[in-house]
């Protein structure tokens, strides 16, 4: 076991039950931005994947989710979000206005170290396109999760 597959375990360990709780408990605002923070580590985590294995083919699972975790999280926003009354105290959820530093810190920690393992070549463009993926539909989710 090398140290990508226990930054994997940690951030799945550390990170996907705080999720699993925010997607089961709380109002909608709180669980779309539990999907969407879930989707984001699970990125992460396939990233990891791919150095600790050396299968770079795991990168591609990674830019999938990295485009499909925000454009799922939109459409329960625009869709399936239901109707909300002004005095909801669910309104703003807890936390939302954490989740774009959240998705910056968490995204630059991973894809920088992840660049300088692989050195400069196609692996490394594909891990920077991962990078300004998840950075802008983190930024996007969590302003259509404000704005509900």
């Amino acid at each position: 076991m090398n140290g990508w597959l226990v930054a994997a375990a940690l951030l799945l360990a550390g990170g996907l039950g705080p999720c699993l709780w925010g997607v089961s408990c709380g109002g909608t605002g709180r669980r779309m931005a539990a999907q969407n923070t879930a989707t984001l580590l699970l990125c992460l985590v396939f990233l990891l994947l791919a150095q600790g294995y050396g299968r770079p083919a795991y990168t591609d699972l990674a830019l999938v989710a990295a485009v499909l975790g925000p454009a799922g999280t939109l459409v329960f926003v625009r869709l399936l979000d239901e109707p909300r009354r002004e005095d909801e105290a669910d309104r703003d959820p807890a936390g939302a206005h954490l989740f774009t530093p959240l998705v910056a810190l968490a995204t630059v920690a991973t894809v920088v170290p992840l660049c300088v393992a692989t050195g400069p070549g196609r692996a490394m463009v594909k891990l920077i396109v991962i990078g300004m993926l998840l950075l802008a539909g983190g930024a996007v989710t969590a302003r259509a999760v404000r704005r509900g």
